[in-house]
């Protein structure tokens, strides 16, 4: 996992032009190239001034980017997110849930977070599976990014008494 830079922009474009991975990140119709550079650009952002954001993950084996993973702010709330979107070729491989216990350790006891959120579709149900291996517990349903969500949060001392 690394920052973005700028070289990045072309391969996040085409990640987020698959339907399989825009389907859950509002759609096809909103992964123009404008909004996804400017989604790179908050990334950006968000590393310069926290220390942490979405990154591009890629497996070790290749070097090639799978996918993104990472902490954020979530919008609207100022509550930081964990979040992963992985080529449709890499789902199933617990890929996600090893990336999201990695960034909650992190957020934890390197950026000294007391509570991480992450939301989804409702209908992601495999995102929720990862949310609840990583620990979380179902919140409430909730409105972010312009689509209606479900919220699942965890804190500090649950996941230290989960994951050690």
């Amino acid at each position: 996992m690394r920052p973005f830079e700028e070289d990045d922009l072309e391969w996040l474009i085409s990640h987020r032009a698959n339907a399989d991975v825009a389907q859950f990140l509002g759609g096809l119709l909103k992964q123009t190239p404008e909004f996804v550079e400017k989604r790179m650009r908050f990334y950006m952002k968000c590393f310069e001034e926290f220390g942490f954001s979405m990154c591009v993950t890629s497996l070790l084996e290749t070097g090639w980017p799978i996918g993104v993973s990472g902490l954020q702010p979530l919008e609207n709330t100022g509550e930081i997110e964990v979040g992963y979107a992985f080529d449709k070729d890499h789902w199933g491989k617990g890929l996600a849930t090893e990336c999201g216990i990695g960034w909650l350790r992190y957020g934890f006891t390197e950026a000294g977070l007391e509570r991480i959120v992450a939301v989804c579709d409702p209908e992601n149900t495999g995102s929720r599976r990862v949310m609840e291996k990583l620990g979380m517990s179902y919140e409430d349903a909730a409105f972010s990014y312009g689509f209606p969500v479900v919220r699942y949060g965890v804190s500090r001392a649950d996941f230290e008494e989960r994951f050690g």
